[in-house]
């Protein structure tokens, strides 16, 4: 996204900003239940390979999609960016296995009284690939350059200087309490690029980081690899020679190479793929399906609320009612998920009742009915990516919502075009799949009207949706430190995307990881200390610790 004008948001809040969220929050009648957190194991499935790590070989990895860039600033990194990240960089913290966000090349990250001022403290000795030192002025450099970014930018619109403290302290100060701040640095904004990489701007420089492997090459669309860094700061890691990624973004493909040895080990969160490698002999596979961490991406048809007729939230509760989202689960994904009424999923301490509308045809009739007394006929278009599944899916819904009165007509979109779109606004809805966050203010952007900006110009708020008391509950979670107020400021935000339905919720995605019985490893992450990170998020595993048995 380099070269992209400035995103028009709004740098500061003020003290009278937050009473006034308060004051909303309470008109909400917001309540403060306790909260349970729930520590979550992901599903394991089938033989593992003998348990003693060997040093050598290599494996090769299948993966969903193509990166753009290594260039955090503007990569727009998704799973398969997260999982090449996670081969050449580190980030400064990580998640732990029980939810907790631990530090990595960071040593602490620690906050004032308030939350409005933070200190990065990092690990002394550690060195990028090309022999620099890994310090203060370096991620300095890092988060100030993400900062200016007109994609990245708005992830750190709440920070307000950095400032060099010594050779291995940063300090960060933020515009208002920023309670969360450190689950930003599990992102991508949190991995750390060499100063030689950071003085590219053209976002093709090879990427030098601090991780377990080197960047060796990448032929766009075909494979990246790369090899072991002899002089990692975690001693014994990695266990492989080298690692190649192979971008298959047809799940089915991707399964019978899998299947065929052609690579041996691939993530998807299709639902055939989980279901396929579940219990096959052979294979094992670590998914999220039972995960209560953080928050899951969610499979969902996104509604543009600025243009007609989707402005008119009418025709949004009627799309919503005709829906039929357990239909949709057992007939699209398998059995393997759930129906999806919010951003969160059950276990979630942000999990509640939404009051999202349920399946009544009849209530669908009389919206549209209501609708075409004033302004006639309801149609739009759904764009959508060119696969299988989403013309399944496609054309699932377009039957659903015809029964209801409603014509939608399916555009087929490459997945670049529709990402561009869905930043400036040229759309009416698309298919889509978001929202995964280690803490849910990583949404903060998406669904916050600071970040929204009229049809034609650039918005992170890709739905465009403004709603005070979803502005407040957002900015109230950001700031307070009470777990269980946080937990309400959030259940209160999924009530009200539930009232303006800017998504149409379908399911949970469920993440896999599937590899043949001889890759050891899988999903065992450990914290520099010797805990257990979390094994898996949305399809991203941590590659140091991947081994051959044979």
């Amino acid at each position: 996204m380099s070269g992209v004008p400035d995103m028009p948001v709004n740098h500061r809040f003020h003290r009278r900003t937050l009473l006034r969220g308060g004051l909303l929050l309470a008109a909400a009648g917001m309540a403060l239940p306790a909260a349970s957190l729930l520590e979550a194991c992901a599903s394991v499935a089938g033989a593992a390979a003998a348990s003693r790590p060997r040093k050598g070989g290599s494996l090769t990895f299948a993966t969903e999609a193509e990166i753009s860039s290594f260039d955090p600033r503007v990569g727009a990194w998704d799973s398969t960016g997260l999982l090449y990240a996670r081969t050449v960089f580190d980030p400064l913290c990580v998640q732990a296995a029980d939810g907790s966000v631990r530090p990595y090349l960071a040593q602490s990250v620690t906050p004032n009284a308030d939350y409005t001022r933070w200190t990065i403290n990092l690990r002394s000795g550690i060195k990028f690939h090309d022999g620099s030192p890994l310090d203060s002025t370096v991620v300095k450099a890092n988060l100030d350059g993400l900062a200016r970014g007109s994609l990245t930018g708005p992830f750190l619109l709440n920070m307000n200087r950095t400032q060099v403290v010594d050779q291995l302290t940063v300090q960060v100060t933020m515009n208002v309490p920023w309670v969360p701040f450190p689950s930003y640095l599990t992102t991508y904004v949190g991995h750390m690029a060499g100063l030689k990489q950071l003085a590219d701007t053209s976002g093709r420089a090879r990427p030098i980081g601090t991780g377990p492997f080197v960047f060796q090459e990448w032929e766009p669309g075909d494979h990246f690899t790369a090899v072991r860094n002899p002089d990692y700061w975690r001693s014994g890691l990695p266990y492989l020679d080298s690692i190649t990624f192979r971008p298959i973004p047809d799940p089915a493909s991707r399964g019978n190479s899998l299947v065929a040895g052609d690579v041996h080990l691939m993530h998807s969160s299709d639902t055939q793929n989980v279901a396929d490698f579940l219990n096959r002999p052979g294979f094992i596979q670590i998914n999220d399906r039972h995960s209560g961490l953080g928050e899951p991406d969610q499979n969902c048809i996104m509604l543009n609320t600025a243009v007609p007729p989707l402005n008119d939230l009418r025709v949004r509760q009627a799309l919503a009612y005709a829906t039929d989202r357990q239909r949709v689960v057992d007939t699209l994904y398998n059995g393997v998920t759930v129906p999806a009424d919010g951003p969160f999923a059950p276990g979630s301490p942000y999990y509640g009742p939404t009051g999202y509308p349920s399946h009544d045809v009849a209530r669908a009739k009389a919206l549209v009915a209501d609708y075409q007394r004033e302004r006639g006929p309801i149609s739009f278009t759904l764009a959508s990516v060119n696969t299988g599944r989403a013309r399944q899916r496609n054309e699932f819904l377009q039957a659903m919502w015809k029964d209801a009165g409603i014509q939608a007509d399916i555009v087929v979109v490459e997945q670049a075009a529709l990402i561009l779109n869905a930043f400036v606004g040229r759309y009416q809805a698309c298919g889509w799949r978001q929202f995964n966050a280690t803490d849910p203010d990583a949404n903060f952007v998406w669904w916050s009207s600071t970040t929204s900006a009229p049809v034609g110009k650039q918005a992170l708020n890709f739905a465009r949706n403004a709603d005070p008391l979803l502005d407040a509950a957002l900015q109230a979670g950001r700031t307070q430190v009470d777990p269980q107020v946080r937990a309400a400021c959030y259940r209160l935000a999924a009530s009200r995307l539930g009232a303006d339905i800017p998504y149409l919720w379908l399911a949970p995605s469920v993440w896999m990881v599937a590899a043949h019985e001889s890759v050891g490893g899988l999903g065992q992450a450990l914290l520099p200390d010797g805990g257990s990170a979390r094994g898996m998020i949305s399809g991203v595993i941590s590659t140091g610790e991947l081994w051959r048995s044979q």
